[in-house]
């Protein structure tokens, strides 16, 4: 079983920028796409960005101000957050699927806090 580990989070201010990675012990050519997930206390895990082989797709709210990215021969996705608002304020996990539906695979999470 493919572990992922997340790195990266912090306290930031509104305004900032905070990149974060996920490190798969195996290859990451293994997983059909990979994505970044946010839980907002109380309420449901949502999802952020995902990559596929076909592309990028992004949460409206985050659009043109986070970036997904994968480099392959680290076996590591990124997430490069700019523009950070206090309402990004949650904590991130790092996922992957092997098939089309199912997000089996599960980092750790990474808190990101952003004070206005």
């Amino acid at each position: 079983q493919a572990q992922l580990v997340e790195s990266g989070g912090g306290l930031v201010q509104a305004g900032e920028s905070l990149r974060l990675s996920c490190a798969a012990s195996g290859s990451i050519f293994s997983f059909n796409a990979m994505g970044w997930y946010r839980h907002f206390p109380g309420k449901q895990r949502e999802v952020v960005a995902v990559i596929t082989n076909s592309g990028t797709h992004y949460a409206e709210s985050v659009k043109g101000r986070f970036t997904i990215s994968r480099d392959n021969a680290k076996n590591t996705v990124y997430l490069q957050m700019n523009s950070l608002k206090p309402e990004d304020t949650a904590v991130y996990y790092c996922a992957a699927r092997r098939d089309s539906v199912t997000w089996d695979t599960w980092g750790q999470g990474t808190q990101v806090t952003v004070s206005s």
